[in-house]
């Protein structure tokens, strides 16, 4: 069976910050400094930000490239951060919201 793209992406953002995947539960991508979930559907960007939002830590939505626009416009106000599906960072996570 082959990956999903959510599961590429996921997978290569932990190797990226040294730490595992977590498929089954909660939020993708917790490290010690930053919590990633990964959004590869427009529709789901909310179900996304629902999932880190009450995180204490730097709060990240990862989506692949034809979806930054519309996590940029999704997390407008949050204090939530967007990086692409590489890791590198678009918008600066913050603490409002």
């Amino acid at each position: 069976m082959t990956k999903s793209i959510h599961d590429t992406i996921a997978a290569r953002l932990a190797k990226k910050f040294n730490t595992e995947y977590k498929s089954d539960k909660g939020i993708d991508i917790v490290t010690k400094a930053k919590v990633i979930e990964v959004e590869t559907k427009k529709e789901s960007i909310s179900q996304g930000i629902g999932q880190v939002v009450r995180s204490s830590k730097p709060r990240y939505i990862a989506v692949n490239k034809i979806n930054i626009k519309n996590a940029l416009d999704a997390t407008e106000g949050t204090g939530i951060g967007v990086m692409g599906s590489s890791g590198k960072i678009i918008k600066q996570a913050s603490r409002k919201g």
